[in-house]
């Protein structure tokens, strides 16, 4: 059996993150994804996603993540129930094995992960050499 869901969109609010009874941090949020297609307006349309988060990439993505920013998941649906007022409520979420942050500091987005250069990093500087020359053949 297989169960993934690969997802690329922007959070709909800055992620809030909550400590379980048993002190693990849990983030729930929301992920609007654009449909590939447009209606018969012409506009295109989102799906809204909820997906969950937990433990330390529950903790980045309090930290690090913004309302608006651009993220990647990697994970498994999952579904529930739960008993409300007015009968049965039925949930299905994307539980995140993975998530990627997907936009720079410099897009209003702080990541961890970001590539610090050293000052004698080789690659660093061939690289800044390589940006600057002219005859790139792209």
């Amino acid at each position: 059996m297989m169960n993934r869901a690969v997802l690329v969109g922007r959070i709909t609010k800055d992620p809030e993150v909550k400590m379980t009874q048993s002190n693990i941090a849990v983030c729930r949020f929301t992920l609007a994804v654009n449909r590939q297609f447009s209606d018969a307006n012409g506009e295109r349309q989102a799906d809204f996603i909820t997906c969950v988060a937990w433990r330390k990439q529950a903790e980045l993505l309090g930290q690090f993540i913004k309302k608006g920013a651009l993220i990647g998941v990697e994970g498994r649906i999952q579904t529930g129930q739960y008993e409300a007022e007015g009968g049965m409520r039925y949930t299905t979420e994307v539980v995140c094995d993975s998530v990627q942050f997907l936009e720079s500091k410099g897009d209003g987005v702080a990541s961890k992960n970001d590539y610090q250069a050293e000052e004698n990093d080789e690659f660093y500087e061939t690289s800044k050499k390589l940006a600057a020359e002219d005859d790139l053949p792209f």
